[in-house]
């Protein structure tokens, strides 16, 4: 009698995905044919960013520009662009807010190697766009409070608000001539409208 077990093939397993590290991300390149490419890092996995509507862009330089003049100048810390920040290592996570504010007890910051920020920001802004759905936005908020972030603003240049996010307590929203206040920054008031001048 043939031995019918011997023709039973055992599964083939398959490869584990590897999973790319802050040096990797480093490695990538920032100019393609089709233009300007940059990415974020999501527990191992590349992640690919489009680039911000004109709407988006202008609220980013208006940001940058008020918390320097308004905050940064006052010696309450410094203001960054679009940097790199590790929230997370085993597996890498890496983002790059459009602004982000680092209090003066937490400087000077720590960089790694690759020069992306390992000192978490106390404040970070994103820029939302019409893609962006209200999970999605949660989501990131959610994330930014796990990593140790104090306060996320969600800047709107279409609906020309900004909420002010923090952990456990409800969400500020300021407009029109609402002065943006934020605890972190002793101070600091902006009329709302003066993130969007321009849009």
């Amino acid at each position: 009698m043939t031995d019918m077990s011997a023709t039973i093939a055992e599964p083939t397993a398959r490869p584990l995905k590897k999973l790319l590290t802050v040096a990797d991300l480093a490695r990538m390149p920032t100019e393609l044919p089709s233009g300007t490419a940059w990415f974020e890092l999501k527990d191992g996995v590349l992640e690919a960013k489009s680039p911000q509507g004109d709407l988006q862009s202008i609220a980013q330089g208006n940001c940058i520009i008020l918390l320097a003049t308004n905050a940064e100048e006052s010696g309450l810390g410094e203001v960054r662009g679009r940097v790199g920040i590790i929230l997370r290592r085993n597996p890498d996570r890496v983002v790059g807010p459009p602004v982000s504010f680092v209090c003066t007890s937490s400087l000077p910051v720590l960089c790694s190697p690759e020069d992306f920020l390992e000192t978490i920001p106390e404040l970070v802004v994103e820029i939302r766009s019409k893609n962006d759905t209200n999970a999605e936005i949660h989501a990131k908020v959610e994330e930014y409070f796990q990593a140790g972030v104090q306060i996320v603003w969600i800047v709107d240049p279409a609906a020309r608000t900004l909420a002010a996010h923090r952990p456990d307590t409800s969400v500020q929203v300021f407009r029109g001539d609402d002065p943006v206040t934020c605890d972190l920054l002793p101070g600091f008031a902006v009329q709302a409208a003066r993130f969007f001048d321009g849009t």
